[in-house]
């Protein structure tokens, strides 16, 4: 079968079409693999600011990080309360962490919508493996039916002979 025959078959397949030679599909799928691994494929497809966006989501959200920010909180509000008089300490300590909160929200998001499109991708594939595993075995039993019949037309033919099939 040529590949833009197989190309039209998936095509077919994918819009859910009734119309599906199921011989041709049932080829195509045991002829090649549909399964891909996402996660190698979203790899490779990865930009810059998409890794950039998981090394900063990957410190952000460690235990580390939050550690070291809490004691640099600690350390603020006690140079703030010992040191610094004046009332524009509070402020300047509201207006950074305000900007640590406009960073921090729309990076994790943009992790999260990564791998909301991974996720996706992985559905997608666990379809058409689904999809295929669910052709596989309505061919075999298709061929276990025929098997079956095939046997006891046999088994007739034997009886009516009166060969003993013990």
């Amino acid at each position: 079968m040529d590949k833009n025959k197989k190309n039209e078959i998936v095509k077919m397949l994918l819009k859910r079409k009734e119309d599906v030679n199921e011989e041709e599909l049932i080829e195509l799928l045991f002829d090649q693999p549909i399964a891909v691994d996402v996660d190698k494929l979203e790899k490779n497809n990865m930009k810059f600011k998409d890794k950039l966006a998981d090394k900063i989501t990957s410190i952000v959200g460690s235990w580390l990080f939050i550690i070291l920010f809490g004691l640099l909180l600690v350390i603020w509000i006690l140079v703030n309360i010992l040191f610094v008089k004046s009332d524009n300490s509070s402020l300047i300590l509201n207006l950074f962490l305000s900007c640590v909160a406009a960073f921090q929200a729309p990076i994790i998001m943009m992790s999260q919508n990564r791998q909301a499109k991974k996720d996706s991708l992985r559905n997608q594939n666990d379809y058409r493996t689904d999809l295929k595993s669910e052709l596989i075995l309505e061919q075999l039993h298709d061929q276990i039916e025929s098997i079956a019949s095939n046997q006891r037309k046999i088994l007739k033919k034997l009886e009516e002979k009166n060969i003993d099939v013990n």
